[in-house]
């Protein structure tokens, strides 16, 4: 076994030294294991220890929690996704629309002729590969899932819009296909094109790792190859395994349900969802073997065209012109409404329920307590959507940047924002226009969602076959019967039928309790009376002869479209595991695939749908931390921009000290070569918790006038021995604590001004915002580094950290990334 300093061609991975930045080196923490013996060549490992084995233990601690006790944990998760739904609606709307407008920003920039590459690279794929690839990527099997169901949820289902009993049934049918291109359109989309940009510029253009981390380099520059760039790798790596477990798992239930309504000898049960569950892991397995150029990019195009072949049969076989017309109709109703639904998050719905309209003359007709629309809608619904889309972002925008190199960044984002969303509008609006109109059909043809029990009804024909059928008889599984299986059961009476006809006129189905409920040719079916996984396929089975047909060509879509997104998922979570390699050992790519088949495994067979749900809403409860992350994104992608338009210099003036210096971030072989230095920063950060006012009056003084070194002392003083005391006076007075984060506010902005003016001194890009947001969270890495970058004895010189570190130098050499080399 060897150990050393890997060398430059294996630790810099095709380096381009290309754009402003001119190239950077890997500095990632590394063990590669490379046996010896060529017998032996497959089991070669290379990897990042600290991601890949933190997030292991964490995924196995939430899977086994899961398992163990999975209503505990699908109640814990759910309160966390509720948590963040109720208190950060307004972050989430907000920041949807803030990088919708930042991305047309930098479309119609002059940053959009940038490639992602360098400037003589071509495309690896044509687009219709390519958009294959990231289409087949980025909507998984929710096209099936909720293609259907979706629009009808919003047509029937409690919301805003079905709380108005004036709202005409054509418009609220129209509402509800709105309501969900909102959820599937250039919302959604933004989130994979923001990461997918950011990390394309950077991995083939500036040569940094393809992992998430490489996001933030603008920013925190070499920070990234420290515990800030490994975190938010294993952030990555937990949510898109979870993501695509989860998936899995609920996905395997739609096609046990779809193989089961085709052949009812197949069970809808665990053993035939573990069977669906290892059969696509096998084929994701080999297909992430392969890798992207073969097994990914083949099945991503069988997948769509089978999609594309499906969608073009069902506007065919159904009412074209309806359709045709709803597409029109629909797409410009989208853009006409799409800014108010996009700033909508139910203000006033989560307030409760209001009160006192009556006294106000409002109308509220016989039957409604209230018009309002319910408080937990936007949570179940939009919210729920936003953080699936920004959990999958990892996951889905590096697979993205991967299959992107040589396109130009205006080409990119019309690649993953413009053809996507007219096709996924295509999509939903054929499949869920087609759905809305069979639920309208069924109820004029008196198909309802009754709730008789046909087993009694069964019984009673044996026991009594020429019995009259009798609403004494407790037929209904509830002790009422609801008005559908009341008036059913009226007709049934009417028409003097026994048990034992109504017995030989259900057994006309495959099931006697679909009697109500679907017509005996299925041509029609009542779908809100069916299970979302029933939905699809009974709306295929509706197409007459080729029903069956459609449902097992739906079934291999669904399959293959599963296949996609777990090879996919394997592929990025192993490139994030490994610092990003390009060409992961293909041993690693097992272990990945096998571990996701496992996770969805386990989880299904110890907690089923409970288990899968809770760790899908812990997945997407991560979303809050990734929405921050990607608002932080955005701005280094604009500096990122920047540098390689030639607007800014990544080598130009800088502060003497980062603002992560004190927290030990640097490279893990820098760390104990700075550790003494490391620590007396550290040690500053503590005393300035306090010492702030002081620390940034003397830099006033320094460049601002002597003059305001008082008024800046006294003034910052002030807001902070308010900020703690109004905390204290909390434990008597309510309310305090509000007046104690206004002073700390103003506390942020004196703060903030003296950043300001200090970086206009040194003439140091930046901006007013990033400013005041830094004086708030970190303001005394802020007051240090103003005071350390103004001294006297440091304004002589360029020198950044080295006048700094000088005295507190540690003279051990960096330490080495590890290299295994086996003797076999």
């Amino acid at each position: 076994m060897e150990s050393g300093k890997l060398t430059k061609a294996e630790n810099v991975r095709g380096k381009l030294h290309v754009g402003g930045y001119g190239g950077v080196d890997d500095k990632s923490t590394w063990v590669r294991l490379q046996p010896s013996s060529k017998n032996f060549q497959w089991a070669e490992l290379s990897f990042n220890p600290v991601v890949t084995f933190i997030s292991l233990a964490i995924i196995l601690a939430f899977a086994v929690w899961a398992m163990v006790l999975p209503a505990d944990a699908n109640a814990e998760f759910a309160n966390w996704q509720s948590w963040v739904g109720l208190n950060f609606t307004w972050l989430y709307i907000g920041s949807q629309d803030a990088w919708a407008i930042f991305i047309i920003i930098v479309y119609l920039s002059k940053y959009s002729n940038i490639k992602l590459g360098p400037d003589d690279s071509k495309p690896e794929y044509n687009d219709a590969s390519w958009f294959s690839m990231l289409f087949a990527c980025g909507v998984s099997t929710g096209l099936f899932f909720y293609g259907v169901a979706e629009p009808l949820y919003h047509y029937i289902g409690p919301n805003r819009y079905t709380a108005d009993p004036t709202m005409p049934d054509n418009k609220l049918a129209q509402e509800a296909i709105n309501i969900t291109l909102y959820h599937w359109g250039l919302h959604g989309w933004v989130v994979y094109t923001i990461v997918g940009l950011i990390l394309g510029l950077m991995a083939h253009r500036v040569g940094l790792p393809l992992t998430m981390k490489s996001c933030f380099y603008p920013l925190i520059g070499d920070k990234i190859f420290g515990w800030p760039g490994d975190l938010v790798d294993i952030l990555s790596v937990i949510a898109t395994l979870f993501g695509v477990c989860t998936s899995l798992g609920l996905g395997t239930m739609q096609i046990n349900e779809g193989l089961h309504l085709m052949n009812s000898d197949i069970p809808v049960g665990t053993d035939s969802q573990l069977i669906i569950i290892w059969s696509i892991t096998v084929v994701a397995t080999g297909s992430v073997l392969t890798g992207v150029k073969y097994g990914i990019r083949r099945i991503s195009e069988g997948c769509f065209c089978l999609g594309l072949a499906l969608m073009l049969c069902v506007l065919f076989l159904d009412n074209t012109v309806y359709l045709l017309n709803l597409y029109v109709q629909s797409m410009g109703y989208y853009f006409q409404w799409i800014i108010q639904l996009g700033f909508h998050s139910d203000a006033f719905e989560q307030l409760g329920p209001s009160a006192g309209a009556e006294d106000r003359g409002r109308f509220v007709p016989d039957g409604f307590l209230t018009t309002d629309g319910p408080s937990g809608w936007m949570n179940g619904w939009t919210i729920f959507y936003w953080g699936w889309w920004i959990a999958w972002c990892p996951f889905v925008g590096m697979f993205i940047a991967k299959i992107s190199v040589g396109r130009t960044i205006k080409e990119f984002i019309a690649g993953t924002m413009a053809a996507p969303v007219i096709y996924v509008f295509m999509w939903m609006i054929i499949f869920g226009g087609a759905g809305l109109r069979m639920e309208r059909e069924a109820a004029q043809n008196d198909l309802c969602c009754h709730n008789i029990d046909m087993s009694r009804v069964v019984n009673l024909a044996i026991a009594s076959p020429d019995g009259l059928i009798s609403v004494d008889d407790g037929l209904c599984a509830t002790k009422d019967c609801n008005v559908c299986a009341n008036n059913l059961l009226a007709k049934t009476i009417e028409d003097g039928m026994t048990y034992q006809e109504l017995k030989m006129e259900t057994e006309m189905f495959s099931k006697p309790e679909w009697w109500g409920k679907t017509t005996v040719s299925r041509n029609l079916t009542r779908l809100s009376c069916r299970k979302t996984e029933e939905m699809w396929f009974d709306m295929m089975m509706s197409y007459g002869d080729l029903g069956n047909f459609l449902c097992g060509f739906s079934l291999i879509s669904l399959i293959l479209y599963f296949v996609t997104s777990s090879d996919s998922g394997s592929l990025v979570i192993d490139c994030l595991a490994s610092n990003g390699h390009p060409e992961p050992p293909r041993l690693q790519r097992v272990i990945w695939a096998l571990i996701e088949g496992l996770t969805a495994s386990a989880l299904l067979v110890a907690g089923g749908r409970q288990a899968l749900t809770a760790l899908q809403a812990m997945s997407i409860a991560t979303g809050l931390i990734y929405t921050i992350l990607m608002c932080v994104a955005c701005l280094a992608l604009w500096r990122a921009l920047q540098v390689e338009g030639g607007d800014l210099d990544p080598h130009g003036p800088t502060f003497h000290i980062d603002i992560l210096d004190p927290f030990f971030t640097d490279p893990f072989d820098e760390v104990v070569s700075k550790f003494l230095s490391t620590s007396k920063l550290f040690l500053l950060f503590i005393a300035n918790l306090f010492l702030a006012p002081l620390t940034v009056a003397k830099t006033s003084s320094r460049v601002i006038s002597p003059s305001t070194f008082w008024p800046v002392l006294i003034s910052l003083s002030f807001f902070l021995l308010m900020f703690i005391f109004l905390h204290i006076l909390q434990i008597v007075v309510d309310g305090a604590w509000a007046l104690a984060w206004v002073s700390f506010i103003a506390f942020g902005s004196g703060v903030s001004i003296v950043r300001s003016r200090t970086r206009n001194h040194l003439n140091i890009s930046g901006h007013p915002l990033e400013d005041f947001c830094l004086s708030l969270l970190l303001y005394p890495s802020v007051a240090m580094q103003m005071e350390l970058s103004t001294r006297p004895d440091t304004m002589q010189g360029e020198e950044k950290m080295e006048k700094v570190n000088s005295a507190y130098a540690c003279s051990m050499e960096s330490l080495p990334a590890m290299e295994i080399r086996t003797e076999i």
